[in-house]
């Protein structure tokens, strides 16, 4: 790393060097979406946000059984602020790792992770598949249903809007805003005019 701060393109060249999965880029552009329009909303630093959600699973692909742990190898050897990687590690508090979440960016990182998956999965599923008509009651439908996106832990994302004091229904709709300016990149873009 040549800055002292992480740039989105270091961060992107670091992920592809690990990551050759389609469904997991998406996955990391989808979270540094969400995470960009969250730190706008909250008046925070849209870069180190998205620079964060966009490398937070970097060892997944290549470390499953290691995630969050190489991870936080990898930044650290790569010279990452202990601030990026600290945050990095807390998305995976309580599955993998003991980092609890404390700042904002963190708690929202971890409360949006998981939801990014459902949201992308209740948007396939609509006539539009799109995520640029959909409403949080259209995740919100889906949501006893554990058997629709079963690989999501819905506990999670609860937790995390607890975490962060905010019903859950207004983080779908965060959610869902952040997507929406991503939608093309990560294949949601659909055709929402149906």
């Amino acid at each position: 790393m040549k800055s002292d701060r992480p740039t989105r393109e270091e961060a992107l060249a670091l992920f592809r060097k690990y990551n050759k999965s389609d469904s997991l880029f998406k996955h990391a552009l989808s979270v540094e979406g969400v995470m960009r329009y969250m730190a706008r909303k909250h008046g925070e630093d849209e870069e180190m946000w998205g620079v964060i959600g966009l490398i937070h699973d970097l060892d997944y692909e290549m470390y499953p059984e290691q995630h969050c742990t190489m991870t936080e190898k990898i930044l650290s050897e790569e010279g990452w602020p202990e601030e990026y990687v600290r945050a990095v590690i807390s998305h995976g508090y309580g599955i993998c790792s003991d980092t609890e979440p404390q700042s904002l960016l963190e708690k929202t990182l971890f409360a949006i992770d998981e939801l990014t998956g459902l949201v992308a999965t209740s948007a396939l599923v609509r006539p539009s598949k799109s995520v640029l008509d959909m409403e949080a009651r259209s995740v919100r439908k889906k949501w006893t249903d554990k058997r629709f996106a079963a690989g999501v832990d819905r506990t999670v994302i609860e937790k995390g809007a607890a975490m962060l004091g905010v019903e859950l229904g207004d983080l779908i709709t965060d959610t869902i805003m952040g997507m929406r300016e991503v939608a093309e990149e990560i294949g949601l873009k659909g055709n929402p005019e149906q």
